[in-house]
């Protein structure tokens, strides 16, 4: 079991690795079949999307559509849990993985939330998602254990005075005075890994941000990354990326 806060792994001098909507290589995405094995695998952590469901609850899934990792169709805001029980999450993948369910993220945290940090990825805007992701990081006393990411800044924003929990602004490419307004409010950027040198690097820590970078699955990238200082990487493989960050 991983003990202690995540900001506390992120600032030692081991490289966190977080598995990226689980093992998503091995298992199918975003399923607690793929949460379990990341811990198997010796991940850190796990990287994994909410969505709000017609009745508020929180589900697991990237798309806003369930059409490409399950075997229904339609739109997530408009589906109620008790609809989304109902599809397979994991024959699209493996039949070996045919009894899989899109999960909830109260089922996730109360699964693999003691073993493993957390990195929930709000993936809509919609009205109320703060709230429940919120609500439901405290329903499980995880503040210390879960960081919460978006690619939106204004989620983020709507989030920061809800919960005192660590904020992680995603992006693929923000202009310098874009990283400098959310570096005043989260705890970690997480750009693209193509995005970082040794100048995104410098320009990061001046600012007092960790930087945990997405998706990282080549070996010698991933070495690369740990030498110049990132705190953590998100990956599709997190054994092969342990595998090779041991020697590093």
């Amino acid at each position: 079991m991983l003990v202690g806060r995540l900001l506390d792994a992120l600032k030692s001098n081991e490289t966190c690795v977080f598995a990226h909507r689980g093992a998503s290589a091995c298992a199918p995405q975003n399923t607690l079949a793929a949460f379990e094995l990341a811990a198997k695998q010796g991940a850190h952590g796990i990287e994994l999307d909410v969505h709000l469901t017609r009745d508020r609850q929180l589900a697991v899934i990237h798309d806003a559509t369930v059409d490409a990792t399950t075997d229904g169709q339609g739109a997530v805001a408009e589906m109620s849990l008790a609809q989304l029980k109902k599809l397979d999450a994991g024959t699209w993948f493996s039949p070996q993985f045919a009894s899989e369910r899109i999960p909830t993220l109260d089922e996730v945290l109360a699964t693999v939330g003691q073993g493993l940090f957390v990195n929930v990825e709000i993936k809509s805007a919609a009205p109320g998602i703060e709230n429940a992701v919120a609500d439901c990081i405290r329903h499980h006393q995880m503040e210390s254990r879960v960081l919460v990411s978006s690619f939106d800044a204004d989620v983020l924003r709507r989030l920061r005075p809800l919960i005192n929990v660590s904020l992680g602004y995603l992006f693929g490419f923000a202009s310098q005075s874009q990283l400098a307004d959310m570096a005043n409010f989260c705890a970690a950027l997480h750009p693209w890994h193509e995005r970082v040198d040794a100048d995104f690097m410098q320009q990061a820590r001046a600012s007092g941000c960790l930087v945990t970078v997405w998706t990282v699955n080549d070996p010698l990238r991933a070495c690369h990354l740990r030498a110049l200082g990132v705190n953590g990487l998100i990956t599709d493989h997190p054994a092969a990326i342990l595998a090779a960050l041991a020697p590093c």
